[in-house]
């Protein structure tokens, strides 16, 4: 057979999320019978608040329940809710008509990337930060610009940094997490407005990724951007703190000069949310969901407390701050690092002789990640405290 001449285009040629690779690896280890504790992807254990399940039950039950298409940009209830939500959490005023509703976060990081920045734009990304950014902008042809905000910032950025930056290489726009994915760490209110206020005076579109706001271990559920410039976009989701990951549904609000952009985009990317779930999630904005979902938190804060008190048994150092989130980011022991060389082979054998799922950094930073090690308190207290028992276990072995 003659050689293809065909090949994968080169706007595709994105590094692979290793989180999503344990994932199926996790999998596949559980299928031949292993009892193996995932401390990997971003999951809450506890799934989603009741209401939302018992609406979800409700609608698949009725006689003839059809979904069909909705709105490109989600229905109309469900965006108001949304809005109303913002009223509640941030005490800001804002029409329906500024939020929609994506499939995932995802959803909205494309159509948002898509809508704002052209071919051969500069996007700036704290570093470390999560990769399915980085992974959009390449293969959209932008180009992303490492802002480091390590161990020497105590993994924080602030405008002075952003400024300096700018003036060396000029941005079009700044990808903001807060908390961050996989830090934990969170912008003060300080800093996000005087974060938001500069992007908007200098010409550089803001995208606030808001997913954790309400996992927070402070007074603070975390601080919009939209509190301080409406040219911002802002993104989050169902999944983190109300426990709906699988079910696919993210918002956006959208800048004005945005909003025909994005509405032409989604008719075409994904055509509409998923419809079932949009009906059900309007039930997450209940009095009862927020109630579970705060609990939940408290159960996340329980869990992170577990690790903290826990670090000197693991040998892990120089973390990052958790502040928000539900992520624990830090390098293991000089032991460890001496025996393996790099945290992708530590993780590697941690799950296979410990049976314990560890993400290695260096999905989240390419230049200092392989020193680092992530680990997601989200799967529970008593699976975090069985995972440490055997963290512990395996790292005694390490000469």
């Amino acid at each position: 057979m003659a050689a293809s001449q065909f090949s994968p285009s080169r706007r595709s040629a994105v590094a692979r999320f290793q989180v999503m690779d344990i994932v199926g690896d996790v999998d596949a280890m559980k299928a031949q019978g292993i009892d193996v504790i995932s401390l990997g992807a971003g999951e809450p254990s506890g799934g989603a608040p009741a209401a939302v399940n018992r609406e979800a039950a409700r609608l698949h039950n009725l006689q003839a329940p059809v979904f069909n298409y909705t709105p490109s940009l989600g229905i109309k209830k469900l965006r108001q809710a949304i809005a109303d939500h913002y009223r509640r959490w941030y005490d800001l005023d804002i029409g329906y008509e500024s939020v929609a509703v994506t499939t995932g976060s995802s959803g909205a990081f494309v159509a948002s990337f898509i809508a704002a920045f052209d071919v051969g734009d500069r996007v700036g990304l704290a570093r470390p930060g999560y990769p399915a950014y980085r992974n959009i902008l390449s293969a959209l042809d932008v180009d992303v610009v490492d802002l480091p905000a390590g161990l020497e910032t105590n993994f924080r950025f602030n405008v002075e940094k952003l400024a300096e930056f700018h003036a060396e290489q000029p941005l079009d726009g700044l990808i903001l997490a807060s908390p961050n994915n996989p830090t934990g760490t969170m912008v003060t209110r300080d800093d996000m407005r005087q974060l938001a206020t500069w992007c908007g005076e200098n010409g550089v579109r803001l995208v606030s990724d808001e997913i954790y706001h309400g996992i927070t271990y402070g007074q603070d559920r975390g601080t919009s951007a939209w509190e301080f410039d409406r040219n911002s976009i802002v993104i989050s989701s169902f999944s983190k703190y109300w426990g709906m990951p699988g079910w696919r549904l993210g918002w956006m609000l959208m800048p004005e000069d945005l909003e025909p952009a994005v509405s032409g985009l989604a008719g075409s990317i994904s055509l509409c949310p998923p419809a079932a779930g949009q009906h059900a999630a309007i039930e997450a904005f209940s009095a009862d969901a927020y109630t579970e979902s705060d609990a939940e938190v408290a159960e996340f804060a329980r869990t992170r407390q577990l690790v903290l008190d826990n670090v000197d048994r693991l040998g892990w150092r120089n973390a990052a701050p958790a502040d928000g989130a539900f992520y624990y980011y830090a390098q293991p022991s000089e032991q460890v690092l001496a025996r393996y060389g790099n945290t992708v082979a530590y993780a590697a054998a941690v799950l296979e002789h410990a049976h314990v799922a560890l993400v290695p950094g260096v999905d989240f930073d390419g230049v200092d990640g392989g020193q680092y090690i992530r680990i997601s308190f989200a799967a529970g207290y008593d699976n975090v405290a069985r995972a440490i028992e055997r963290i512990v276990e395996f790292n005694a072995t390490i000469g």
